[in-house]
């Protein structure tokens, strides 16, 4: 089975609550075999529209990917994140 990048495009738009997500999101990405490989660094954007913040992390599955997004842990971090920020979220199958 395929391994599969979370890969997120953010602007913060309420840092405090913002950190309120990330300190909840880690370890619910870390729980569902989530790997960081970036989270913040520099980028340079060729096509489409730049956000601030750009995160990739790897997991084992696009379904463990799929199943934390919609687990329990990740969805009480997301209720932070909500009002807080401008987000694009997708989950890619490696080939």
């Amino acid at each position: 089975m395929p391994s599969a990048l979370w890969i997120a495009h953010v602007e913060v738009t309420d840092a405090e609550a913002y950190g309120k997500y990330a300190k909840l999101a880690g370890p619910a990405i870390a729980a569902h075999g989530g790997v960081f490989l970036s989270r913040g660094g520099r980028f340079v954007q060729l096509e489409g529209t730049a956000r601030p913040r750009n995160v990739v992390a790897r997991f084992p599955s696009l379904e463990a990917g799929v199943a934390c997004y919609n687990s329990p842990e990740y969805q009480a971090a997301l209720a932070h994140a909500t009002g807080a920020s401008i987000r694009d979220l997708m989950i890619l199958e490696e080939a």
